[in-house]
């Protein structure tokens, strides 16, 4: 079996694009909610969201931003930044796979284009419709940009995509498929469907005080705050990232994934199934959870999904420090586990926890140890968890690669 270690990171985020202001930001406590300004939502209790801190008309022309939709553009970015990072060529690189995870896909060009049909006719339709909007489109765009020939595929398991994704990469390289593998998420859904759609299943936080909006595991959190953006690594089979003096930001050791096959959104409240995703990881990287020093939690502020985490944490990894970052960034859907990696090997490599930002009222349903402000600390061992609707569960632990850094 193959190991496999990172060695490039790209990123769009609500809390900057550069691995410096990112981790500026996290340490600091950013909070990236802003006022709605995309659309007129004065018919929406819901207030606030965290986006892009990015003008895409500076990176494409306007004839390149009409044949893609905002959720490719931010993954094609955040790959070119990755493959930079990567020090590797484009010769490099050109058989090298490609998995990409996204929720929803180019549900802003769904919209438009809805929008468009029933005020002008369905023969008013854009030829563009359809390529712009499928899930697929984004991996398939950046393969394009980045002359990438490998295995090409696309994971769509809610807000567990991109964490998926990077399970499937991992397990791509650690079974001898391949060496590099492009992989991360990315996701654009703050439109009018998009927040309306989940207003309406009464999952978004209505708060109107923006420090009181997005506060994961706090008893008064009543939803999650919705964000955009994409991150997306560079996996390498580690033989061969040694051999070419390769910055390595970590080593993936273990990873694993379940499904609850109970509801369509909720997660089951005994926690069974993603407590097994993550003892799964434990065991295929033959540690016991005792070594895990951080967690990163999926903590979206929603009641069900943080009392449910909180009880797995307490009962098993009474070791580990515990945050949630979607307290800064909101919740990027399907993107979320893919920038979430990202933050763990920044704090991996940078000995800091990430503060869970705006936390007040304790639960006594989330009976865990929050830390409100970034706490120093060396660290060896990472885990990362996303929980998708559906009943989707996946856990990655990273590794310090010590005689790399």
């Amino acid at each position: 079996m193959n190991r496999v270690v990172v060695t490039g990171i790209g990123f769009i985020s609500p809390l900057g694009n550069t691995i410096d202001k990112l981790t500026k930001n996290l340490k600091i406590g950013k909070n990236a909610l802003n006022e709605i300004s995309f659309f007129d939502n004065k018919n929406s209790k819901v207030k606030f969201a965290c986006q892009a801190d990015i003008n895409l008309e500076d990176f494409f022309s306007k004839k390149e931003l009409r044949r893609m939709d905002r959720v490719s553009a931010f993954g094609i970015l955040a790959a070119r930044d990755a493959l930079k990072d990567s020090k590797l060529s484009k010769e490099e690189i050109k058989n090298a796979s490609i998995i990409i995870g996204t929720g929803i896909g180019g549900l802003t060009t769904i919209e438009e284009e809805s929008e468009k049909a029933n005020t002008k006719g369905y023969e008013k339709i854009s030829p563009f419709f359809i390529p712009k909007s499928i899930a697929n489109i984004t991996s398939a765009m950046i393969a394009i940009d980045l002359g990438l020939h490998g295995y090409s595929s696309t994971s769509v398991t809610a807000c567990a995509s991109s964490l998926t994704a990077i399970l499937d990469a991992y397990r791509h390289i650690k079974d001898g498929y391949n060496n590099i593998v492009i992989v991360g998420g990315s996701e654009a859904s703050i439109n009018r469907l998009g927040i309306f759609g989940f207003e309406s299943m009464k999952a978004l936080s209505t708060s109107d005080d923006i420090n009181r909006a997005s506060i994961p595991f706090d008893k008064e959190r009543q939803g999650f705050v919705m964000g955009e953006g994409a991150g997306i690594l560079v996996l390498e089979e580690y033989k061969q990232a040694k051999k070419r003096k390769a910055k390595i930001y970590g080593e993936i050791i273990g990873a694993g994934a379940t499904t609850d096959a109970y509801h369509i959104t909720a997660p089951l409240e005994s926690g069974e199934f993603a407590k097994r995703a993550m003892e799964d990881a434990l065991a295929s990287a033959k540690i016991d959870a005792t070594k895990i020093e951080y967690i990163n939690a999926h903590g979206t502020s929603t009641k069900l999904n943080d009392k449910v985490e909180s009880k797995i944490y307490k009962e098993f990894f009474t070791h580990a420090n515990i945050s949630s970052t979607k307290s800064m960034t909101g919740h990027l859907l399907g993107a979320s586990g893919a920038l979430e990696a990202i933050i763990s090997l920044i704090a991996l490599n940078n000995n800091f926890i990430p503060p869970t930002i705006n936390y007040k009222e304790k639960d006594d349903e989330c009976p865990i140890n929050i830390n409100t402000k970034a706490l120093d600390k060396n660290l060896t061992y990472v885990m990362t968890n996303s929980l998708g609707f559906g009943g989707h569960n996946v856990s990655v632990i990273f590794k310090k690669v010590k005689d790399e850094i």
